[in-house]
């Protein structure tokens, strides 16, 4: 089974790194305090180092953090097609390349990897009866940009098991995987505040802000 949590680009969705001090925010209240407004939604955002700064591409409020990483490597970031998640005036996941190629208008984009779903087709990589089972989470977005599916496994799955749903019961064209092992979600609305392992990236939908007095 999964967890799911499916957000509106209407919604104040962004992505979290660093507090204003220029330390690793790391958690969800840590998120919480820092933005002043209540978490409706938030979960792990891409993959990070020891220290946990990004692997990948990071861009936060507009301003990139971590380049694009377009070559293969070990791990599971590195098994390309691997892809970026933009927030911009829509949702979007691309693949790496095609994300390189067309430059779009993102507020906030993570980069992670493998790529699960690539214009409607399963990492080619990905084989049904997969052995290497983790509580694993991701994202897909719809094709018209106006949703993005937050997905974790509330049990240990393969790849193929986990792209599978995106593909075919989520309907998303394109879908990136997030990682697997830390995983965690918070969803107040599913009674679920995951802790821990200290996380890098971390995307949230802040709730709206109250209204003056």
């Amino acid at each position: 089974s999964y967890s799911l949590c499916i957000v509106s680009n209407t919604q104040d969705t962004q992505l979290f790194l660093r507090g204003d001090d220029g330390d690793i925010l790391g958690s969800f209240d840590a998120v919480e305090n820092h933005a002043g407004r209540p978490l409706l939604f938030a979960m792990n955002a891409g993959m990070y180092h020891e220290n946990r700064d990004p692997v990948g591409h990071y861009v936060e409020n507009g301003v990139e953090e971590m380049r694009v990483i377009s070559s293969d490597g070990p791990g599971n970031f590195g098994l390309l097609p691997n892809g970026v998640f933009c927030i911009g005036p829509t949702l979007r996941v691309y693949e790496t390349l095609d994300y390189l190629a067309q430059s779009p208008d993102c507020t906030y984009a993570t980069q992670s990897g493998p790529m699960l779903v690539i214009d409607g087709k399963l990492h080619p990589r990905f084989i049904p009866n997969g052995s290497s089972k983790f509580i694993r989470n991701g994202v897909g977005t719809s094709a018209d940009g106006t949703l993005a599916y937050f997905v974790i496994s509330n049990e240990q799955v393969n790849f193929h098991d986990f792209a599978t749903l995106f593909r075919d019961r989520l309907n998303t064209p394109n879908a990136l995987y997030f990682d697997g092992k830390i995983s965690r979600l918070y969803a107040p609305q599913l009674n679920r505040s995951d802790f821990g392992w200290q996380l890098g990236p971390i995307v949230g939908v802040l709730d709206d802000p109250a209204p003056a007095n």
